[in-house]
């Protein structure tokens, strides 16, 4: 029995059947569209949020539900039966609306909170620039007060759901004189339509097709001071904060897609038969899929773990760093023997493992690389 199975209740069940249903109905039968496309309409955000799927946790005050975060979990798992890798909410309820919900002013809070949770917002985090992705301290992107205003200019990219994002969740500079240069960083929150705020194309990407990923640009960009979230110079410590949550959530993505491939392949070599017999009955095969198998357990063993401990509050940002690197090689393993599985079919673009093939390798770079994540382990050990 999964280690979280002490703490679902039968309202934790009600939701997992309901966004089963969402999923099937309304998402998988318009992937391959939408991945034709390159984007997801934002009537499909609008009705997630109806559905009461947008930011769970969020308190009543706002609109939400004050939910567990084991209704994020659920999501995080039902959506990957859907095999739409790139309907990345995600990343806005658990990783950009947590920054808001932290650090914005309550007159802010009441303003865009409630617009998150019924999908009138769509949101993003902008940190990535061309010259600087995993050394936040080298931004050059700039806000500089002036008045009752920051004029920001600067570049981003790489910004997952950046065509339909509403609201940006911005690292800057505040200070360029900084020093150590980590201390010139904030975080301010910019709308869509603001002017000096350009979205650019919608980049070609080797996966997760269907979601919008551009460079933003701020030229000249006037936004009010009371859009600072927190305090001005503390915004990599925000990041920072935030940082096991949205790793956390990466793990879980990766988990449950090496888990839904490891599915598709199991029951695809039981129907597919070579020289008078399935493939599954093969030594070989049967051996590799219990490899497999295990992989993908003792993944969900320690991540269970993890959820619960983060549950409870506790700092695991170093089992997590090792999580979101472990898990991601481990989902890059195990999709790559399952479209070899799939034989001659798991090279066509009809069959979803090769979709999620392609999904997968995004996950070893994407929320910190799994380079990244070794430092930081090596760093816990004291090397």
């Amino acid at each position: 029995m999964s280690l979280l199975e002490k703490y679902y209740t039968d309202e934790h069940q009600i939701f997992r059947e309901s966004a089963r249903r969402y999923f099937e109905n309304e998402i998988t039968p318009n992937v391959e569209q939408w991945e034709k496309d390159g984007i997801i309409p934002k009537k499909v955000w609008k009705r997630f949020g109806e559905l009461g799927f947008l930011c769970p946790w969020l308190s009543e005050e706002y609109g939400g539900s004050g939910a567990d975060f084991l209704y994020s979990f659920i999501l995080i798992e039902e959506a990957a039966r859907s095999h739409c890798g790139g309907f990345l909410f995600l990343l806005h309820n658990d990783v950009v609306v947590p920054y808001i919900s932290s650090y914005a002013k309550e007159e802010q809070k009441k303003k865009w909170l409630p617009k998150c949770i019924n999908g009138d917002i769509s949101s993003s985090v902008a940190m990535t620039e061309p010259d600087a992705g995993s050394d936040l301290a080298a931004i050059r992107t700039t806000a500089i007060k002036n008045g009752d205003h920051y004029i920001i200019n600067g570049q981003k990219t790489f910004i997952s759901s950046g065509i339909n994002c509403d609201l940006v969740v911005l690292a800057t500079k505040t200070n360029i004189k900084a020093d150590p240069p980590h201390t010139g960083v904030s975080l301010i929150a910019v709308e869509g339509g603001t002017p000096g705020f350009e979205k650019g194309k919608n980049l070609n990407k080797m996966g997760l097709h269907s979601n919008d990923t551009s460079e933003l640009s701020f030229v000249d960009c006037k936004v009010p001071v009371e859009n600072l979230l927190g305090e001005e110079g503390k915004g990599f410590q925000y990041l920072m904060e935030k940082l096991q949550q949205e790793r956390l959530v990466l793990a879980i993505s990766a988990q449950v897609a090496a888990a839904e491939a490891l599915r598709l392949t199991i029951d695809y070599t039981k129907e597919r038969t070579a020289f008078g017999r399935p493939v599954s009955r093969f030594q070989y095969i049967s051996f590799e899929l219990a490899k497999m198998a295990t992989e993908v357990e003792l993944g969900r063993s320690f991540l269970d773990n993890l959820i619960i401990e983060h549950m409870e509050g506790k700092d695991i940002v170093q089992k997590v760093s090792m999580a979101k690197y472990w898990i991601a090689e481990m989902l890059n393993r195990v999709v790559s023997k399952c479209v070899q599985f799939h034989g001659g079919y798991g090279f066509m673009e009809e069959y979803p493992i090769a979709r999620m093939f392609r999904d997968a390798r995004g996950q070893t770079i994407y929320g910190g690389t799994s380079e990244i994540m070794l430092l930081i382990i090596a760093k816990y050990l004291g090397l």
